[in-house]
């Protein structure tokens, strides 16, 4: 028996019909393709999820790839690569006449890296099956995510549940207009078509330094203006005093206990009004070729409709979450730096795996008090756990274990010896509750520190782990038979 063909108007009733049940087949729609939503879409899929991760800028990979942690990596090594051509290669017998800079062959590598990785980012969503959808997320409901492209093109896609992984921008500081020319904020001093002559950092935090330390390197005149009394609020004491005493050594100039009333431009210049933060004391002027504002970042949660569906944000904008990153809507997840936590690429990274883990039905968890921090300047300085003072605050009865890398053979050998690692650890326990490092490569040697700690482990368990020799890390077993033994072997 032969059968009838169907008309015109069934048949696209039908593909209607198919389109909706493939698209209610999606079991989550990520908004936001840096690293916690690209890292959470990949391992979704691995999971055997079906997943589509919406992004907007054009390029995979957020802030970190394209304007943030993987472009001032570049311009850090760069930088420090021409400031030992400069002046540290003759101590190893390297002589240099003539060493210039080549800004543009620097931001050219810088913009090699970046694209590479975002490719790669791409490709990887590919080689996954994880649906790339290019345009800007609208959160419409647990089951409906609004997508609008550059071209002005509209369209729904249905999902089981959605998760926001939008990141954070920049904290606008009010009299400070950002230009992205003279007044830049991290983005445009990551795009400098020319080193300044001077430059005034506006924060005394990890971005600052870092961006502060590649201008400097490269010939600018540095000046932190921090409206603390002290750098990098987050660091142990001891570890940040150390800090910015190298900092200093190496030319960047700090203006602590003030803070930035305004800023315009006066001609080529900056022109800025600084007062003591504390209130007393007479305000002063100040000219910059450039100035960078770098006080913070804040969750970007602008446009995705978070009041419309009844998602909960806290004084500070950040969306409340449950201890399985779902919002106050059930099926609506966030991770990363919209949510509380330090806003850092590893930590949204852990909170995207976490959180696919748990939609797919296995434990989820991230430890918070072993997420990691690096300052990539030179000498590097990372920590992981409490430092001293906040031990000291809670009355936890502590001990401390210090190795300099002066005493450190492969730090004396390569000549790079400035820095020390320290523990603060339980001294009933020994449990380890703090490491910082302040050294060559101390973002590579806290990583044994951060296992240590997730695992649960005391000094001494550090202390008796074989280590090679020569290496950085006998330094950190040094530090780590200093605090439970009471003395190192080599210093």
């Amino acid at each position: 028996m032969l059968s009838r063909s169907r008309s015109p108007a069934s048949l696209s009733s039908l593909l209607r019909a198919f389109a909706t049940a493939t698209e209610k087949a999606r079991d989550v729609v990520i908004v936001g393709g840096g690293p916690g939503g690209y890292v959470a879409a990949i391992k979704a899929a691995q999971l055997g999820l079906k997943v589509a991760c919406v992004e907007g800028r054009g390029a995979l990979g957020g802030t970190c790839l394209n304007v943030g942690c993987i472009p001032s990596k570049a311009l850090l090594q760069s930088s420090h690569l021409y400031a030992e051509a400069k002046s540290g290669f003759k101590k190893h017998g390297v002589i240099v006449d003539g060493v210039s800079i080549d800004l543009a062959a620097m931001q050219q590598q810088k913009s090699g890296a970046v694209d590479g990785l975002t490719k790669g980012v791409a490709g990887l969503f590919k080689k996954n099956k994880v649906e790339y959808v290019q345009g800007w997320g609208k959160v419409k409901s647990a089951t409906e995510v609004e997508v609008s492209n550059s071209a002005g093109e509209t369209t729904v896609l249905s999902t089981k549940n959605v998760i926001i992984a939008t990141g954070s921008e920049v904290t606008p500081l009010p009299g400070v207009p950002v230009d992205e020319r003279r007044i830049v904020s991290s983005t445009g001093a990551l795009s400098l078509d020319k080193v300044p002559g001077s430059m005034v950092v506006i924060g005394g935090g990890y971005i600052g330094l870092e961006l502060g330390s590649v201008w400097a390197r490269l010939g600018a005149d540095v000046t932190v203006v921090e409206y603390l009394d002290h750098i990098v609020p987050t660091m142990d004491g001891e570890v940040r005093r150390a800090f910015q005493r190298s900092l200093q050594k190496q030319g960047l100039k700090f203006k602590l206990s003030t803070k930035v009333a305004s800023a315009e431009l006066d001609g080529e210049t900056v022109r800025l009004e600084l007062q003591p933060s504390k209130g007393k004391g007479d305000s002063e002027t100040m000219t910059a070729d450039v100035v960078l504002v770098s006080t913070g970042r804040r969750p970007f949660t602008k446009g995705l409709g978070l009041e419309d569906v009844g998602v909960t944000t806290d004084a500070r904008g950040r969306i409340t979450v449950d201890d399985n990153f779902q919002t106050s809507v059930p099926g609506i997840y966030a991770i990363g730096d919209v949510i509380p936590g330090p806003m850092l690429a590893h930590k949204a990274e852990e909170d995207g795996v976490a959180c696919v883990e748990t939609l797919a039905g296995h434990s989820g968890h991230v430890n918070y008090n072993t997420v990691p921090s690096i300052v990539y300047t030179w000498p590097e300085v990372a920590s992981v756990g409490k430092t001293e003072e906040e031990v000291k605050a809670e009355g936890t009865e502590y001990k401390v274990g210090k190795f300099s890398f002066m005493a450190n053979s492969r730090a004396r050998s390569v000549d790079d010896t400035e820095g020390l690692v320290k523990f603060v650890s339980d001294a009933k326990t020994d449990k380890i509750l703090g490491a910082h490092i302040m050294g060559p490569n101390a973002g590579e040697l806290i990583a044994e520190c951060v296992l240590a700690m997730e695992y649960g482990a005391s000094t001494e368990d550090i202390a008796r782990t074989c280590h090679g020799h020569p290496t950085l890390s006998e330094a950190v077993k040094e530090a780590a038979m200093a605090t439970s033994f009471g003395k190192p072997i080599h210093m």
